[in-house]
């Protein structure tokens, strides 16, 4: 089937309903209409319901591209929708899920792009990141997908298969059809009564691919780990294994559980709409330049100025250079921003000695040294001693959990020898700053390591 009939099949022709969780509120109600551009097939414009508008509670979707007043909102020449409204539309493992629900396409057939954008607002479920969704109706909400899917069935999914009886949809894709669906990494999402923790969770598992080129989910668990033992505010972690795979439970914050036992749903922008830029110009962002943003439009600039250089420094030395604007996130209360946790943080695979960070760490610069890093330190209004003693101690954090937190992820000696100065405390990172401290133990120092890069 080529792209023209998919088109034919998928795209929606009624108008799109916004609908958004107030701050607080158990329950969406409706802020605006997306449409299509007369003449454009791949430009939507944006419109707040009146009645949304004159509501005293009422909040801006965001005020950087959508703000709360009269009037249609058309998207920058460069964009085709809404960059906040873009933040709520699945990733590349979510579109992949929907070509194949679609057209019945695996692996390489699956085409990405051969769907409009407000067919995957419609396509997409409704427990979605941040604080939207997308209907068809203005009056009535239908949420989209199944709720029924929790860590327990996750747990005993090797039993369900087993004893032939039918699993969880949102498993089935993740766990039996990802390979065959291909994209980015495999997902689902979670829920948890509370068993064992005294308290109801939303998570999101992330699951190892068979083609990963190594412990992709070992590694990203105990990046996260050792995050959150150097003080940085990380999203909490757990790992576990179904049929032999690896799985990463990463615990929402987009979700609050309120006293009535219903969750509200938290508001959140990614960089890359704190920038308006798209996806190939936010190539061109520095960190230097989200330390601006974050002095200008932020609660608690100091703070979150602090934080953000923390996790710039962590991520060059865990290897983690996939730090995308994507993966930079701030929560929206109506007002101001404020950083979400820390999410993604995974070593990634390096081709040879030298590493590049996705966003440059000064503009034009993103190599991942830790003397850029002491480059950029001043736009985050940290001195040159403050930001060697955040390096420094991450260093020592990382040093000394490292053989505890690869122990817990369940790590062979060859796999921690993988990661070990190469992804962890990369040799590369320390060049003009200062020694890279061994992490390999005393009896292993006379081993070879690893083919280098």
């Amino acid at each position: 089937m080529n792209s023209d009939s998919y088109h034919s099949r998928a795209v929606p022709k009624e108008d799109c309903f916004v609908w958004i969780w107030l701050p607080g509120e158990t329950e969406p109600v409706v802020a605006g209409k997306v449409q299509r551009e007369k003449g454009a097939t791949e430009r939507y414009a944006f419109a707040y319901r009146g009645a949304y508008r004159e509501d005293q509670k009422s909040i801006s979707i965001y005020d950087g591209d959508l703000p709360l007043r009269r009037g249609v909102f058309s998207p920058p020449a460069d964009h085709g929708l809404a960059s906040s409204l873009r933040d709520a539309l699945p990733d590349n493992w979510g579109r992949r899920v929907i070509v194949n629900n679609l057209t019945g396409d695996k692996g390489r057939g699956i085409k990405e792009d051969a769907f409009d954008e407000m067919t995957f607002m419609l396509e997409s479920g409704s427990d979605r990141i941040g604080a939207l969704d997308f209907q068809k109706s203005s009056s009535e909400y239908i949420h989209r997908g199944n709720d029924e899917v929790t860590l327990q069935d996750l747990l005993t999914f090797a039993d369900f298969v087993q004893a032939g009886k039918s699993v969880p949809v949102e498993l089935d894709k993740a766990i039996l059809h990802g390979s065959s669906i291909g994209g980015a990494r495999p997902k689902a999402l979670i829920s948890d009564a509370g068993t064992g923790t005294g308290r109801p969770r939303k998570m999101i598992a992330k699951f190892s691919a068979t083609n990963d080129p190594f412990g992709m989910v070992k590694g990203e668990f105990a990046t996260m780990r050792m995050a959150a033992d150097a003080g940085l505010n990380v999203a909490p972690v757990e790992i576990a294994q179904t049929l032999g795979r690896d799985v990463l439970l990463v615990e929402r914050f987009d979700r609050d559980l309120l006293p009535g036992g219903k969750w509200a749903r938290k508001a959140m922008v990614s960089a890359l709409t704190w920038t308006q830029e798209n996806e190939l110009g936010s190539r061109h962002v520095a960190y230097t330049e989200l330390a601006e943003f974050i002095r200008e439009r932020f609660s608690n600039p100091e703070g979150n100025l602090r934080e953000m250089f923390s996790r710039l420094t962590f991520n060059i030395l865990c290897g983690n250079t996939d730090d995308h604007c994507r993966n930079h996130a701030a929560f929206w209360d109506g007002r101001s921003l404020t950083l979400t946790p820390a999410y993604d943080i995974a070593p990634q695979a390096r081709g040879n000695y030298e590493a590049r960070q996705a966003i440059a760490i000064t503009p034009g610069n993103n190599a991942s040294t830790l003397t850029n890093a002491l480059q950029a330190a001043a736009s985050f209004t940290i001195s040159e001693t403050d930001a060697r003693k955040i390096i420094n101690d991450q260093v020592e954090v990382i040093a000394e959990n490292w053989p505890r937190v690869s122990e817990e992820a369940g790590m062979t000696p060859d796999e921690a020898l993988y990661f070990e100065n190469r992804q962890i405390l990369p040799h590369y990172a320390f060049d003009g700053y200062g020694p890279c401290p061994d992490l390999r133990p005393t009896n292993q120092k006379s081993m070879p390591a690893p083919d280098p890069f």
